[in-house]
């Protein structure tokens, strides 16, 4: 509310009314709960495209969701799907008159869809590829512990996890030997050499390759096994050393196998940082206790998420203070969504009058 000389103006958060959101197949049902408790809480009723490889999770989603809504009050068939998504069926939505706005997670080819096939507001979440460094100050055993709970999180599928390590030298040793201790395993430099045509097909000349599928978010102990490798059950993550160009650290692998690249100085560390980030601008990681060193890292990485001394997950909520997200919009720019982000500011001006001062 704004009041002055010339009278009273109301700024309100309104619905959109009816949105269309495209869900991945990567954390389909925490993405379906998150953005429909976000867009209701906004006023709005929504349309859900789901990921194909994700139909069935998806659309049991919705309709507990919907169970939910109509127990608490709420009107019959808040939330919708449709029965057989795929990408022509997304399109059509795109378009559709009675949808303005459009909220989109999932990679850059359905986000790229999305901007060509319409003009409607678009917020749109696309890939990461978060890199976490550790310098000589920090907390080893507090970073070892937060690098395996982020990693392995939800077997690294969500695209805000750790997907590279980069580490300072002269604490690369101790840091992987606390790692072992948090239920990771590292693996050997021949032992990487055998897993690498497993995971990843057709690497190109920058050494990015296609992640196999059938690997993605996998148990840890099922990857090792791939290669003859027994490791016990309960292991959350396998590390390897890798070079800065290895397909390991170049490729977001949304799995729990973890690049470990050791540098110089932290100043090295950033650097790559930066260039393994691949200008997604997503998500980001540091620990450390120097406060210049940090500072450095958040203003060279410019990411939507970076945090200090603890997992990736924390800028999601999960042990960070501050809302759950599953919606991570740097293409469009939101950041970390809310309901908030989805409403429309209207202004409603009174002249002249309704001041009392």
């Amino acid at each position: 509310m704004l009041t002055g000389d010339n009278g009273l103006t109301l700024i309100e958060n309104a619905p959109w009314g009816v949105v269309a959101s495209v869900t991945p197949s990567t954390n389909p049902a925490a993405t379906v709960i998150n953005n429909a408790i976000s867009l209701i809480a906004a006023g709005n009723s929504v349309v859900f495209a789901p990921h194909p490889a994700a139909k069935r999770v998806s659309q049991r989603a919705i309709m507990l969701l919907n169970q939910a809504v109509i127990a608490a009050g709420g009107p019959a068939n808040l939330l919708v799907t449709v029965a057989n998504p795929d990408i022509e069926t997304a399109q059509r939505l795109f378009k559709y008159p009675g949808i303005g706005l459009l909220v989109v997670t999932g990679g850059e080819a359905v986000v790229e869809s999305a901007r060509k096939h319409t003009n409607k507001r678009l917020i749109a979440a696309g890939a990461g590829n978060p890199p976490v460094v550790v310098d000589e100050t920090a907390d080893l055993a507090r970073a070892a512990q937060s690098i395996v709970k982020g990693a392995s999180f939800d077997n690294n599928i969500i695209c805000a996890d750790e997907k590279v390590l980069i580490v300072v030298d002269s604490v690369a040793d101790e840091l992987m030997r606390l790692m072992e201790g948090q239920q990771a395993v590292k693996l050997s430099a021949a032992q990487a050499e055998q897993l690498q045509p497993v995971l990843l097909k057709n690497i190109d000349e920058r050494g990015k390759g296609t992640v196999s599928r059938d690997w993605v978010g996998r148990d840890a102990s099922k990857i090792a096994a791939a290669i003859g490798l027994n490791v016990p059950p309960q292991t959350r993550l396998l590390f390897v050393e890798t070079p800065a160009s290895h397909p390991f650290a170049v490729t977001e692998l949304m799995m729990p196998v973890l690049p470990v690249v050791r540098v110089a100085s932290v100043d090295d560390a950033i650097a790559l940082a930066v260039q393994l980030e691949g200008g997604c601008h997503h998500t980001a990681a540091m620990h450390s206790r120097n406060i210049d060193n940090m500072n450095q890292m958040a203003n060279a990485i410019d990411t939507s998420i970076f945090v200090k001394n603890g997992p990736c997950i924390a800028g999601l909520g999960l042990g960070g203070e501050g809302w759950t997200t599953m919606t991570i919009t740097t293409p469009t720019g939101e950041g970390v969504t809310s309901a908030r982000t989805f409403v429309r500011l209207r202004r409603c001006v009174l002249v002249d009058a309704f001041r009392i001062v």
